[in-house]
């Protein structure tokens, strides 16, 4: 059995999530502490007791969605189960931030003010109503591209987020992903969902985000990770600091290649998946992925004993 730890995006933020494992284990509480001290302010308070509204802004989901899956991370350390049980690491936008801290490259509290820098470049790169994102249902990754190309129209739009074989995102201009949504219909999608989201994330409009984060990353000491990431934007195992460097701010204009990446985690011998925190957005994309792979869900304390039972 060869393992791979993966780690959400956003999107799986929910009032509450993390306070049982926070409860059950003191060093998932240690967590939820570090990223507030980081942040200087109570984030776990937002998390646990405030409105989702709140919570789902972009500056405040991003490093909360972290500390979620790092306090499940702790979970399964004090239950005997550490990072080099998995080979890989691997995470959804965000998530790849959660992944290089659980892995040891980058430590918790820079990861939380990154987090918060980066929520708040990318929700401020474009005027809100400006940009938007909708899923494409039903149309693979190089016909959402012609949809894109076609949507343009001298606007930007493109393919953000490959998910998993039935999904693709666009992401642009409001105009342009409206057409896109329309064009994909026509040209035999099964839905086009206009997304709840406040930026049109992972395409060109991002980047002046990008250009804040190569400046905040600069600022940040980064290690080996104590076992490979497999990089958003690559879809390949990456180690080497300076790369991961680099690949952090690419990330942000860049596509989500999630489908290729759970297919080369496969291709390295993967067979069993972990979703380490809130959620289990990942587990339903991977098994569209690929059937063969176990998936399991690590984001309370009754999953952390079972995984770390078996």
């Amino acid at each position: 059995m060869t393992i791979a730890f993966v780690f959400p995006g956003q999107g799986a933020q929910t009032i509450g999530m993390g306070r049982a494992l926070a409860e059950a284990y003191p060093a998932a509480k240690a967590v939820f502490d570090e990223v507030d001290a980081a942040l200087g302010e109570s984030l776990s308070q937002l998390i646990w007791d405030g409105d989702i509204e709140t919570l789902t802004l972009t500056q405040n989901a991003q490093p909360a969605l972290m500390a979620t899956s790092l306090a499940a991370m702790r979970a399964l350390e004090a239950e005997g189960v550490t990072i080099d049980t998995a080979s890989f690491v691997a995470g959804h936008s965000l998530g790849e931030y959660s992944a290089l801290a659980a892995a040891g490259a980058i430590s918790v509290a820079d990861t939380a003010r990154l987090l918060r820098t980066r929520g708040q470049a990318m929700q401020s790169a474009v005027p809100v109503g400006e940009g938007a994102m909708a899923a494409i249902l039903g149309l693979d990754l190089d016909a959402v591209r012609a949809v894109a190309d076609e949507a343009a129209q001298g606007d930007v739009c493109q393919a953000a987020n490959d998910n998993d074989p039935t999904q693709v995102v666009v992401s642009g201009t409001k105009a342009a992903v409206e057409r896109a949504a329309e064009i994909a219909k026509d040209k035999g999608a099964k839905r086009a969902v206009m997304l709840p989201v406040s930026a049109p994330f992972h395409c060109a409009l991002m980047q002046p985000a990008a250009d804040v984060m190569a400046e905040a990353l600069a600022e940040v000491e980064i290690k080996a990770p104590a076992v490979p990431l497999i990089a958003n934007v690559r879809a390949d195992a990456v180690t080497d600091p300076a790369v991961i460097r680099e690949l952090l701010v690419e990330q942000v204009t860049g596509s989500v290649r999630w489908r290729e990446s759970v297919q080369a985690m496969a291709a390295k011998g993967v067979t069993e998946v972990w979703e380490i925190g809130a959620g289990k957005a990942l587990s339903g994309m991977i098994r569209k992925i690929d059937r063969a792979l176990v998936s399991k869900q690590v984001g309370t304390p009754e999953n952390v004993t079972a995984v770390a039972g078996a």
